[in-house]
């Protein structure tokens, strides 16, 4: 497959190019993400990389354009981290 791209180098404004279903745990995410898509309404709960949690109350097709370091559990949408 051509790809014109795999000469750039990727920046954090660059779109994802690897993605996996996080599963909500009270740990650090295997690799912090530029962004959480939400697949499936509901609460996400994230934690930022200064310990701090927030609740968001989403809608499925939604971008949180957010580093999260964990979705943690109490998170009732569906998640898919874009890095």
């Amino acid at each position: 497959m051509s790809d014109p791209f795999k000469s750039n180098a990727p920046g954090l404004s660059s779109p994802a190019t690897r993605h996996y279903t996080v599963t909500p745990a009270n740990a650090d995410l295997p690799i912090i993400p530029r962004a959480l898509f939400i697949a499936e309404a509901g609460e996400v709960v994230v934690r930022d990389i200064e310990g701090t949690d927030v609740t968001y109350d989403l809608d499925a097709g939604i971008l949180l354009p957010f580093r999260a370091q964990q979705v943690r559990t109490g998170t009732t949408a569906t998640v898919i981290a874009w890095y």
